[in-house]
């Protein structure tokens, strides 16, 4: 049997079975090696993607956020597109003292067009306060075409107004739709037992409701003033309220009434809030024929006749051209005036309040006059 052991086909030499050994040693090193740089890679890209989905996360919710902090701003913006518009009860508004433009009057849109109202005035006049000094411990003058404060003295304070409550009184009555042509009688009733006031009217006197409320607004008669009221559907309880209800439907919050007359001094009011009364009864015709007329003359008793003259003495003077007068006093609200007048074509309300002398409230509207014009002829410069 022929010996194997020298035949190389069937054994591989040693030495080349190291170098075998050692190759394969090698390959697994390197498949080792690029296993794990694949799993790294794998890892790193993950590592990447999670990274990336919570930046894209957080990036939405920032986005989230801040749409919804503009939403808001969005509609407030939008909002800013509302028209002005007419309405009925305009509201003045006037600007700051120094302004160089004109009043503008604003409403909210009332129906289906878009109009807005630009109301332009006579030039800015600055107060006038300092310019002079009234008499008069309370002064307020105020233009009522721009609502320009003229003049102002002590506005806000609350003040006893006497005789000037009888605007309210005739106010009240005219508004109450009731006959003027009824005849009403003065009674025990209608008599000052409180400051014991004169009146030439005695008891028993009867006259219209218009004679009445004629006497009361332009020669203060007490007694017709009290009469009013007292005829007033509900009676004098009935009357007094309706007359604070008129004040506080009027926007007349420092306003209080007691009686119809002004004898009591808790009737009180500031200047400001007569500047609407006067407005008010403004629009009453019959109110700004009686309270500007010089002389009225009627018949009492046996035909005996009586002529009245206007407590005001400036009604009478053509140099004036006044829409509604009325003056008052009692010792805790001192001489009292106020007036819707027009001066340099302007509407002007004038308020006086505790004037001291008897004449001064008279002196003092004078001298308003003469500061307004003054100032209208050099802001025309």
């Amino acid at each position: 049997m022929p010996s194997t052991r020298n035949s190389p086909s069937r054994y591989l030499p040693l030495s080349a079975f190291l170098l075998l050994l050692c190759m394969l040693g090698m390959n697994v090193d390197a498949y080792a090696s690029t296993t794990r740089t694949k799993a790294q890679a794998t890892q790193k890209a993950t590592s990447s993607a999670k990274k990336a989905a919570v930046k894209k996360n957080t990036v939405k919710k920032t986005s989230i956020k801040k749409t919804a902090a503009v939403k808001p701003k969005s509609i407030k913006a939008r909002a800013h597109t509302t028209h002005i518009a007419t309405r009925r009860n305009l509201r003045p508004v006037s600007y700051a003292q120094g302004a160089s433009v004109a009043a503008v009057q604003v409403g909210l849109r009332s129906g289906d067009q878009d109009d807005s109202v630009v109301k332009r005035t006579a030039p800015h006049i600055e107060p006038l306060t300092s310019q002079a000094m009234l008499r008069s411990e309370i002064a307020f003058v105020q233009d009522l075409e721009s609502t320009d404060v003229l003049y102002d003295k002590n506005s806000d304070e609350v003040r006893p107004i006497a005789s000037i409550s009888k605007l309210m009184t005739a106010l009240v009555v005219a508004e109450a739709g009731l006959p003027m042509q009824q005849t009403i009688q003065i009674s025990d009733a209608d008599v000052d037992r409180v400051r014991y006031s004169r009146s030439r009217l005695p008891v028993g006197t009867q006259l219209s409701r218009a004679d009445m409320l004629h006497l009361a607004l332009m020669s203060s008669e007490n007694r017709a003033a009290h009469a009013l009221g007292r005829y007033y559907p509900g009676g004098m309880p009935a009357f007094v309220r309706a007359m604070n209800d008129k004040a506080r439907a009027l926007g007349m919050r420092k306003t209080r009434f007691v009686e119809p007359t002004g004898l009591s001094s808790d009737n009180v009011s500031t200047p400001r809030d007569l500047v609407k009364l006067l407005l008010a009864v403004n629009k009453q015709p019959l109110i700004r024929r009686y309270t500007t007329d010089d002389k009225y003359e009627i018949e009492v008793g046996r035909g005996r006749q009586l002529v009245y003259n206007n407590t005001n003495r400036l009604v009478s003077n053509s140099n004036w051209d006044i829409k509604i007068s009325k003056t008052g006093f009692i010792n805790e609200a001192g001489e009292c005036l106020v007036m819707l007048t027009r001066i340099d074509n302007r509407d002007v309300a004038i308020v006086l309040l505790n004037s001291s002398g008897r004449y001064s409230r008279i002196g003092d509207a004078v001298r308003i006059r003469t500061l307004v014009e003054n100032a209208s002829n050099v802001a025309m410069l």
